[in-house]
């Protein structure tokens, strides 16, 4: 079950089935994309991601999978990649609060999330040796790149686990904050960015993606930054930010033109 509360500007996204660790089928995945699509259409300011229990989220739900049966491929394309994508490409700055287990497509949704905070205790890898299967969900792309081809492969071949101090000291996520600590960490810095500048914060979330997605490099980056400097001083938030700084005041964005 997804649940969504909107309040103040902002989205809660809340994985709700703690009795199987917010484990997820291709109803729920359906659920959580439609939540998404809401969010969106509310024109919110932040949006944060969390789940109920103790796990973030576990993975795909293979409780009544046959694995004779299973269209895997199916279900990895047609099912969780558009989800995955819906949730990198959201329309404002996008967070998510991680505890427990972060496996499988658990980890996927960490990976299409903007800002990732975990419990210290959290537990990330790959356990798909266990099941004769291979990592999904955008796992290769991230520990290669964070981690390093040794390191990656370390970890898929042995299935062994990181936790989530150790996930952040090897530069997978933002911040590990005490277990208890989390959400309440995370909705302090969501609340706080939805009171922010969020054309502005658009415009570096999408130059940011092309860095990673297109390999951009120091000049094409810096054009993007200049072009994206130039629409962004035509905007109300710009003339506010500025004035506010000259009158040594805090700003009051709007958040969009």
């Amino acid at each position: 079950m997804i649940d969504l509360t909107i309040e103040n500007n902002i989205a809660e996204v809340v994985l709700n089935a703690p009795e199987r660790l917010n484990s997820l089928d291709a109803a729920s995945l359906g659920e959580l994309g439609v939540a998404y699509d809401a969010a969106a259409a509310a024109g919110v300011r932040a949006l944060l991601l969390r789940g109920e229990g103790r796990a973030f989220c576990a993975g795909r739900d293979i409780t009544g999978v046959e694995p004779e049966r299973d269209d895997a491929f199916g279900f990895m394309t047609d099912v969780l990649t558009p989800v995955l994508k819906k949730m990198s490409d959201f329309p404002a700055p996008t967070f998510a609060a991680a505890h427990g287990a972060c496996l499988g497509i658990g980890l996927g949704l960490l990976i299409a999330t903007d800002v990732v905070y975990v419990g210290t205790g959290a537990k990330i890898g790959s356990p798909f040796a266990k099941l004769g299967a291979i990592l999904d969900s955008g796992g290769h792309a991230l520990f290669t790149e964070r981690l390093g081809a040794h390191r990656t492969l370390d970890l898929i071949y042995t299935a062994e686990l990181m936790s989530g101090s150790d996930a952040v000291a090897s530069g997978l996520f933002s911040r590990a904050v005490p277990d208890d600590e989390v959400l309440a960490f995370t909705r302090e810095k969501v609340a706080a960015v939805a009171d922010g500048p969020t054309e502005a914060f658009l415009a570096s979330k999408s130059l940011v993606a092309s860095i990673r997605d297109e390999r951009i490099g120091l000049w094409e980056s810096i054009a993007g930054e200049n072009r994206a400097q130039g629409d962004l001083a035509a905007t109300p938030d710009f003339a506010e930010g500025f004035r506010a700084f000259q009158q040594k005041r805090s700003p009051q964005f709007r958040g969009r033109s």
